[in-house]
């Protein structure tokens, strides 16, 4: 109805005492909520079917029922923060073998929060000198090894430290001074370091230094969530918005209660470095939700589902001339089975951006990972939905066809 209809019908009811039978049907359908508005489509923002991955930019994972109601009953109820993210963060920790955990913005907000919190303990005026800390007598070096930064180390500097890189372990040895406050740790590059996880906590107990450790997008395996606090880093950090397909906007801090509930104080709703970085109710019961169902998903099962749905998309283009498929799995983060799809250019005349542009472009739009060799893609299986390799199969045989010579 048209709203001066409304307003003309609603002028029409009685002005005291109850609505009679016949306002009724009016009634319910005013706050009928079965028609409800496609957001994407009204405002014109592109949807697709992601075949590549749980990647940040492509808006990490989709959220499964469980999570989603989880985040929708915290949302018809007020609880304070602090006890929502006390009774959480209790919970996390039991799970993954941590003295303490807590809900962040992220894992780049568990990084920064993180580092906050070995460097001021559980002094107040400390916490409201960050990051600025000349003459606060606070350390100000964190050591990690060139090769594991990426830039992901940057968030460590936003409260306030210097980055030293080292190569070797001499190089580390004759780095660490009375300034130093923590060695850093990133785990997807561990293959690249020279030095290896237990070597790196050796270091740190040598001399007495908090260790922590980067494992963003680094499950499955399952096994992960505890591993490396079982193992004996002082602070684990973790992406919930991957493949554990929490809100992407949350990750989790756990390690030590010392440095978790130091941590805690520069945390929103306080005035500290972590004032902006705000996880309301919702998303730290969303990702109390997601922990739990990954951590209890028959992760063979799951894998076997991808493998079939490699198998399926590899069966419709592995006969086309020039075409080789074949599984890739990442060796620490996003370990995963993928497709990795490469042809002839001399039989097809392609290139991988020109592939990922024209799946972009179509309909329905489909992304896939298109930026390593030029006559090369790769399609992640863990993001698909059911029946979503068919057309992803069917998109790909057209474009690959259509460029055969």
């Amino acid at each position: 109805m048209k709203r001066r209809e409304i307003l003309k019908t609603l002028s029409l009811l009685p002005l005291s005492g109850a609505v009679t039978a016949s306002a009724a049907p009016l009634t319910n359908m005013l706050t009928s909520t079965d028609v409800k508005r496609d957001l994407f489509k009204e405002l014109g923002i592109r949807t697709f079917i992601n075949a590549a991955g749980n990647y940040t930019v492509m808006s990490g994972s989709l959220m499964p029922p469980d999570v989603m109601d989880a985040i929708n009953s915290a949302s018809k109820k007020f609880a304070l923060v602090d006890d929502v993210q006390e009774k959480v963060g209790a919970k996390i920790a039991e799970m993954c073998h941590a003295e303490a955990a807590m809900v962040t913005a992220g894992c780049w907000s568990a990084l920064m929060l993180g580092m906050a919190g070995v460097l001021t303990g559980m002094d107040t005026k400390r916490v409201s000198q960050v990051p600025n800390l000349a003459g606060t007598g606070m350390k100000t070096e964190v050591i990690l090894q060139k090769s594991h930064s990426l830039g992901y180390d940057h968030a460590l500097t936003q409260a306030g430290v210097k980055l030293i890189k080292v190569e070797t372990r001499a190089e580390l040895e004759a780095a660490i001074n009375e300034n130093t406050a923590m060695l850093w740790f990133l785990n997807r590059e561990v293959h690249k370091g020279q030095i290896k996880h237990q070597e790196w906590l050796e270091l740190g107990k040598k001399y007495n230094l908090p260790t922590m450790i980067d494992i963003a997008a680094d499950v499955p395996p399952v096994e992960n969530l505890w591993k490396f606090n079982d193992m004996g880093f002082d602070l684990v950090v973790i992406s919930g918005g991957k493949a554990m397909r929490g809100p992407q906007s949350s990750g989790i801090l756990m390690g030590k209660k010392k440095y978790v509930s130091a941590a805690l104080l520069s945390n929103n709703p306080r005035g500290g470095i972590g004032r902006g970085q705000k996880v309301n109710k919702e998303e730290i019961l969303g990702m109390y939700a997601a922990l739990h169902r990954f951590i209890n998903l028959d992760h063979k099962k799951e894998w076997q589902m991808w493998e079939n749905k490699i198998a399926f998309i590899a069966g419709q283009i592995k006969s086309i001339p020039g075409v080789k498929t074949e599984t890739h799995i990442p060796p620490t983060d996003n370990n995963m089975p993928t497709l990795k799809v490469t042809w002839d250019p001399a039989k097809i005349k392609l290139t991988n951006t020109e592939m990922g542009e024209r799946l972009r472009q179509g309909n329905p739009s489909v992304e896939v990972i298109s930026w390593e060799a030029p006559n090369t893609f790769r399609c992640g299986m863990h993001v698909l939905e059911a029946g979503e390799e068919r057309i992803v199969a069917s998109r790909i045989k057209e474009e690959l066809l259509k460029a055969s010579v």
